[in-house]
């Protein structure tokens, strides 16, 4: 009987259990959040999810890692299919489009015109290059979230043995070509170069800024027709080429390498996105580093990488759309798009964020800092298109890298790529 009576009270507690539980649940709002965030940065979302969690009862944000962006985009466009696509998640530029043509996500634009709590004040409040990347056929489709610029690392100590300032990096390609040539040596005298200028990623993102501060474009104002196998072209492919070729100052290095090789001392300029910092500092930096904007050429015109968040339509649960919304306009709001940034050395999607504390005295402490968060004024973006996503990748190569092997000249690279973005194009107009 003791038996009996203790198994209906254990029975009794859980029913009680699971009743309190749907009670709960059915109150709460889920907002399925795909996104790619490793290491660091996975780190730095979830205590941002946590935070918005704690602050917000009625709507619970369930943060899902899908590995990487390409596996991000293979699940996103199988769940199209299916209609079981998540309630938020990351994209890039070329694969919103695409989900426009599907209409298959909510213009943030509608969001912001019933919300009473997000005006023109807001608005302009966000880098303008953030709003222009997010705007599609005149409307505003998404949002931005991890946007990075590229940067120029750099060891002081290297400088500061060699009768170089520390705080004065190379703010022009030639300054840094002259650099590289000063830092490339033999310090122990056996005959072989142990310390080099700097390292080269083949890198799509760097030919980019490479050819905007040359002078040049990439595709045409309406993206038909492509503008990168122009003189400018040619002069940020040579960029690569006198530095490895011909003053022998650098060398390649594949995926991490360079950055471990910066990290080890071996070389005393290593250019990167501003997100690398993050994963630097967690492996450890046992000199004292620099980090600035990019050597210029003609002008400051950069490109911005990362991607944005789009909303799913969900017209079954309005609710989980506006949901969406709450979590999206609060983690792009001063004081946690500052804390972003703090965390991870993205780029603060907000200019009031650069009057937070955290990133005050970031720059106070390290000033040439300053000149990383002002590339954002002079900032640009891809093409939205598909075809230049693709396009990327054979641009590192069958572009970048055969002319750095001497495979093929300039010209000749680009004009095939340029031929090959064409014919892309005129079978999707047909």
């Amino acid at each position: 009987m003791k038996k009996i009576a203790l198994l209906i009270i254990l029975l009794s507690l859980i029913i009680l259990g699971c009743g309190k539980k749907e009670t709960v649940n059915s109150d709460v709002t889920e907002v399925l959040f795909w996104q790619a965030m490793g290491g660091p940065l996975g780190d730095a979302l979830a205590e941002l999810v946590q935070q918005f969690n704690d602050t917000h009862p009625k709507i619970h944000v369930k943060s899902v890692n899908m590995g990487n962006y390409t596996a991000l985009s293979q699940k996103l466009m199988a769940s199209f299919q299916t209609g079981n696509q998540p309630d938020v998640a990351q994209a890039y530029e070329a694969w919103i489009a695409n989900m426009l043509e599907g209409e298959v996500i909510a213009p943030i634009e509608d969001f912001i015109k019933e919300d009473p709590n997000f005006g023109q004040e807001e608005m302009d409040d966000i880098y303008p290059v953030f709003i222009d990347s997010n705007t599609m056929d005149g409307k505003l489709v998404s949002f931005p979230f991890n946007k990075s610029v590229r940067v120029q690392y750099y060891n002081k100590d290297i400088l500061f043995q060699n009768d170089m300032d520390p705080n004065k990096p190379p703010k022009t390609w030639e300054e840094f070509r002259t650099y590289c040539q000063k830092l490339t040596q033999d310090t122990d005298g056996d005959g072989k170069i142990d310390q080099y200028g700097t390292t080269v990623k083949i890198s799509a993102w760097q030919f980019e800024n490479l050819l905007l501060q040359a002078g040049g474009e990439i595709m045409n104002e309406d993206n038909t027709k492509p503008l990168f196998n122009s003189k400018a072209g040619v002069q940020a492919l040579e960029f690569f080429t006198n530095i490895l070729n011909k003053d022998k100052t650098g060398y390649l290095s594949p995926g991490y390498e360079g950055q471990k090789d910066f990290t080890a001392q071996k070389v005393a300029f290593y250019e990167d996105s501003s997100v690398s910092m993050a994963f630097m500092l967690r492996t450890g930096i046992n000199f004292n580093m620099g980090i600035s904007a990019i050597p210029i050429k003609e002008t400051k015109k950069n490109i911005i990488s990362g991607t944005n968040v789009v909303i799913f339509k969900n017209e079954e649960d309005r609710k989980k759309e506006l949901a969406a919304w709450e979590f999206v306009k609060w983690f792009t709001d001063t004081e946690q798009t500052a804390r972003w940034s703090e965390l991870t050395y993205y780029m603060p999607v907000r200019k009031s964020a650069m009057k937070v504390d955290a990133l005050k005295n970031r720059i106070a402490s390290n000033p040439e800092i300053a000149s990383v968060y002002d590339q954002l004024n002079y900032a640009t973006y891809e093409p939205q298109i598909s075809e230049w996503f693709e396009t990327r990748k054979y641009m590192e190569e069958h572009v970048i890298e055969k002319v750095i092997r001497g495979m093929l000249t300039p010209e000749k690279a680009l004009d095939k790529a340029a031929e090959m973005i064409e014919k892309k194009i005129a079978k999707r107009e047909d």
